[in-house]
């Protein structure tokens, strides 16, 4: 498994802006990041990893929304039955990160990324880590550099979670 130490060295052999705050506190949750960090669950960031037709395809999209497959599937011109949310050991399997600490990069591999153009709108945010008791800090446009994603609408008004 990566972790923090992995993370770090990627940060700084590509010479990313970006700063990850090791915590006290556990935070799997979108509700405990916001917590820990003294701020609003908007700008709190979920990296979750979909099989599309089999490929990986990591979203990154406000942790207080849901991703719609039907927009992923739209995208790549195929019926939303060929979207999945990937398992926990796939997960960990494709970007060495255990679910709840994965970053938006840092992964075994690169892996094609959509990014929600709200999460565009915000000039500072937190996501995975690499650890549950991290986050990186990060603006989203230092994750558009360093990702090369895909800007694409991952949730419609219908899907808000409570």
């Amino acid at each position: 498994m990566l972790g923090i130490p992995h993370l770090e060295a990627f940060i700084a052999r590509r010479g990313i802006q970006a700063e990850i705050i090791p915590l006290a506190v556990r935070t799997l949750t979108v509700a405990d990041a916001a917590e820990a960090m003294g701020t609003k669950p908007d700008r709190i960031v979920k990296s979750l990893l979909f099989l599309v037709d089999g490929r990986p395809v990591l979203t990154i999209a406000s942790g207080t929304a849901r991703v719609d497959r039907r927009l992923i599937a739209a995208h790549f011109g195929i019926g939303r039955q060929q979207v999945k949310l990937a398992d926990a050991k796939t997960v960990a399997a494709i970007t060495g990160y255990a679910v709840g600490t994965v970053p938006p990069f840092g992964h075994r591999e690169p892996i094609h990324t959509l990014i929600d153009p709200g999460v565009l709108q915000l000039p500072q945010i937190y996501a995975g880590g690499g650890g549950e008791d991290a986050l990186l800090c990060i603006s989203p446009d230092e994750i558009m550099r360093v990702t090369s994603a895909v800007e694409l609408d991952l949730h419609s008004p219908d899907n808000e979670k409570p």
